[in-house]
């Protein structure tokens, strides 16, 4: 049977377990960045192999694999595998806030884990993390969702989630109760029949007085400053009326 987890072979082959957002990411929770194969090492290890074998480099410096030191506070893991109350953690440490926070979004949204035990896990970092447990939120379906309720939340606006309008379905947020916005991504909206699902869907929210906003997910991602110019340039119109 092959194993569940992408990674853990190599893990275990460097002498550790598969950690941090190599574990959630092989769970289907969304992590900005999982190129990097992340292993958990006991810290009285002193070699660490090749994680494709073949000699003993200084694994430190392999920017394939990125280390964790920090001491477990699960006896539950599985074989070559971080517990993954372990991994939240760590995935909190290792990333940026906001990357953070839609990776304990994703947790949730999945199930894969109750707010409670989230909560727990980040009550265990160190305080400068625990900032977190407030900006989390379930209903998220997406880490491009994720960032974008940070952005509404960063410029003070009024938003709801997940918010059904009849003629038009459910949008992901409505913004001061007139701007919808919609966040794309090529999985769920690429090819001309989602498109034109989508244009429908925006012919009949402008019947009804609703603006449309798109951002795409690479915007999201890598061009923030561009989605939150948008944002307030609407937002700054409608106000000048």
């Amino acid at each position: 049977m092959a194993r569940p987890y992408a990674g853990v072979d190599r893990a275990v082959r460097i002498g550790g377990r598969l950690a941090c957002v190599s574990v959630l990411a092989s769970l289907g929770v969304f992590v900005f960045e999982s190129s990097v194969l992340h292993v958990h090492v006991e810290r009285s290890m002193s070699r660490l192999r090749a994680p494709d074998g073949g000699g003993a480099p200084n694994v430190d410096r392999d920017r394939s694999t990125r280390l964790h030191w920090w001491p477990l506070r699960s006896d539950e893991h599985t074989l070559g595998v971080v517990a993954l109350s372990d991994a939240v953690a760590q995935a909190v440490r290792c990333q940026p806030p906001r990357h953070a926070v839609a990776t304990l979004d994703s947790i949730l949204h999945r199930g894969l884990m109750s707010r409670n035990d989230v909560e727990d896990s980040i009550a265990s970092l160190p305080k400068r993390y625990r900032f977190v447990r407030r900006l989390i939120d379930a209903s998220a379906e997406s880490g491009p969702e994720t960032l974008m309720r940070l952005i509404l939340r960063q410029l003070g606006l009024r938003y709801e989630t997940q918010v059904p309008i009849d003629g038009v379905g459910r949008v992901d947020f409505l913004v001061e109760g007139w701007l919808i916005i919609e966040c794309d991504s090529k999985a769920h909206h690429e090819g001309w029949t989602m498109q034109r699902r989508d244009r429908r869907r925006d012919l009949a929210a402008a019947q009804r007085g609703y603006v449309t906003l798109r951002p795409l997910a690479e915007d999201l991602f890598h061009a923030q400053g561009e989605v939150v110019a948008a944002v307030r340039g609407l937002i700054r119109t409608r106000r000048s009326r």
